[in-house]
């Protein structure tokens, strides 16, 4: 008889942890799937664990030497006989509700691709250390750029079918590739109720913040690509006058180029990028750019005095400088506004600003870095923490983004119409810590001045 629900663990040198993660799926209150358990090469005891199960009718066992997380994936898809399908990792567990919860609810709505709880955080102990709780997609979500988790996250297998499986070009990030594919096909929801247990411990792929990152980038742009729906945009780096800190900023030198130079070339590089316009009301940067730059991408504007203030809305420097009659407005549909301080901004990144806005239909976007630091108020009677940070459950609406990087993106329709950079839906990318480095005062510099002499000695070295 043909199983409803297919369950698949995958696991690699978890044998710590596989049996608690195996018996949370065959005591779930309903009984109707079947379990695939795939070991992809371990060298602990993994195999005497699974070994024990090998009679259990529910159980099919596969054992395969390191093939990676997305061939593994598409291995238990290609094995699995049930309507609905989800991965457990070998580290986690199921709340013994799990299956029948999420399986009722893709019952229910014939149309729903995808579903995904809330979750605990757990320890290598299994003490719970707190509660994250998604947002409501039936409620609150109208930007659809904060994915369900690649794990326990049930699908409606012929709906994965349909979108060809996992790639498996990509070694991680299974739930991020997934998620870009099916939000542009199917519905998707959640369940405001916590039903795995998440383990944190030093093994956990999700420590790997720059490797996440890359191939987020990377799924994006392939997907960008496979569609042919790839736009351009227009680059704006604004520079105050000669007198300004954010002049001298731009000519400070790393390495051997000014930021300025950073920026550009950076801009340059970038496939997504139709033209760098430099506005500024600087004769440097004039020169600058007349003598360093024959690319006819590269425009300088010159940017008044008087918009070039502190206290003057970049807005107003932007509607000028569109006045342009050399800039491409039928050509792009991004504006994409870039501060000179950050000088690390890679041509990845540009990218990645621009596809995500596209992908998740944002009206505007900005870089950031998550904060899991704690932060506080003075409230006359003591130092009391903001948003109730300290608590046992993690509301994913309190999060707190920090703006960083330097990225600004608006939708130019948007920008005509609203006159203003920021509004509407406005999407978000993460970037990485180096990304983040801003020079803002003298000890900034030599800091990005010693991280590029440290770059440069390990290419030479390699």
């Amino acid at each position: 008889m043909t199983p409803l629900i297919s369950v698949y663990i995958t696991n690699h040198n978890y044998g710590k942890y596989i049996t608690q993660s195996i018996e949370s799926v065959l005591h779930q209150t309903i009984q109707d799937f079947e379990l695939i358990i795939i070991d992809d090469g371990s060298t602990d005891n993994s195999r005497d664990i699974i070994n024990t199960y090998q009679d259990n009718p529910k159980i099919k066992v596969i054992f395969q030497q390191n093939k990676g997380l997305n061939v593994t994936n598409n291995i238990a898809l290609r094995a699995a006989k049930g309507k609905y399908i989800m991965r457990l990792d070998a580290d986690d567990y199921l709340d013994h509700n799990a299956l029948l919860v999420m399986s009722n609810l893709l019952e229910k709505d014939s149309e729903l691709g995808m579903i995904f709880p809330d979750y605990y955080l757990v320890d290598e102990e299994n003490t719970i250390l707190g509660l994250e709780k998604r947002h409501d997609f039936t409620k609150e979500v109208e930007l659809l750029d904060q994915p369900a988790h690649g794990a326990c996250t049930m699908i409606r297998r012929d709906f994965l079918l349909s979108l060809n499986g996992y790639n498996e070009d990509y070694s991680c990030q299974d739930g991020y590739e997934l998620w870009i594919k099916f939000i542009s096909a199917y519905k998707v929801r959640n369940i405001n109720t916590a039903l795995f247990f998440y383990r944190r411990h030093g093994a956990n792929l999700t420590g790997n913040e720059e490797r996440i990152l890359t191939t987020r980038a990377k799924i994006k742009d392939d997907y960008l690509d496979q569609s042919k729906t790839k736009t351009k945009s227009a680059a704006i780096i604004p520079i105050r006058g000669e007198n300004s800190q954010n002049h001298t900023t731009a000519f400070e030198q790393i390495g051997d180029k000014t930021l300025l130079d950073w920026k550009i070339q950076e801009l340059l590089k970038s496939d997504r990028i139709d033209q760098v316009l430099v506005t500024s009301p600087s004769e440097q940067v004039k020169k600058h750019i007349e003598s360093n730059y024959t690319d006819e991408r590269v425009i300088f504007h010159n940017r008044g005095e008087s918009l070039a203030q502190l206290n003057i809305d970049l807005h107003e420097t932007i509607t000028d400088l569109l006045k342009d009659k050399r800039i491409n407005k039928k050509s792009i549909e991004y504006l994409l506004v870039l501060g000179i301080e950050f000088p690390f901004i890679s041509q990845n990144t540009i990218n990645d600003s621009i596809n995500s806005a596209q992908i998740f239909e944002a009206d505007s976007l900005i870089s950031v870095r998550p904060e899991t630091n704690l932060f506080f108020q003075h409230d006359g009677a003591g130092m009391k923490p903001i948003l109730n940070m300290e608590k046992f459950t993690r509301l994913e609406r309190e999060a707190i983004y920090k703006y960083t990087g330097g990225i600004m993106l608006s939708k130019l329709s948007f920008f005509d119409q609203e006159k203003k950079l920021l509004g509407g839906k406005v999407g978000h990318i993460v970037i990485g810590q180096r990304e983040s480095h801003g020079i803002f005062t003298k000890y900034d510099l030599n800091l990005a001045r010693l991280i590029v002499d440290d770059q440069t000695k390990k290419v030479e070295t390699n």
